[in-house]
């Protein structure tokens, strides 16, 4: 069996519909929701410390989230061959990434400058 016989079966397992509550539901469909649900976890969790430090924050977990999320809408929108959304959630997955970059960067930054400042100078030691 080839790597497109395999590829073919678990999209066709995937696209096998059922009924359930009056609603027809696939695997497919069960992926999508599963992606909402960790896109939209995002806002929640956002929401939920920013009530706690009583402003507006944006927690680290929000960008892992949002990367999470994407990627399995991502998914969603390529076995649907949805070309805007699976584009849309593509080009927001750069911007989640780089936003990363920056927070894990000056993060970095400040430790060092913590560590900098720890050391004694010269002038301290005379």
């Amino acid at each position: 069996m080839n790597i497109g016989s395999i590829m073919f079966a678990a999209v066709t397992w995937i696209g096998e519909r059922h009924r359930f509550l009056g609603l027809d539901w696939n695997y497919l469909v069960i992926l999508g929701f599963i992606g909402q649900l960790v896109f939209t976890m995002r806002f929640v969790i956002q929401w939920i410390v920013s009530e706690k430090k009583k402003e507006s924050v944006v927690p680290v977990v929000f960008w892992y989230l949002s990367i999470a999320g994407g990627l399995i809408l991502s998914i969603y929108f390529l076995f649907r061959r949805e070309p805007v959304g699976l584009i849309g959630n593509l080009f927001g997955s750069i911007v989640y990434i780089r936003n990363l970059r920056l927070i894990h960067r000056a993060k970095q930054c400040s430790e060092s400058s913590l560590i900098s400042h720890d050391r004694p100078t010269n002038a301290q030691h005379k």
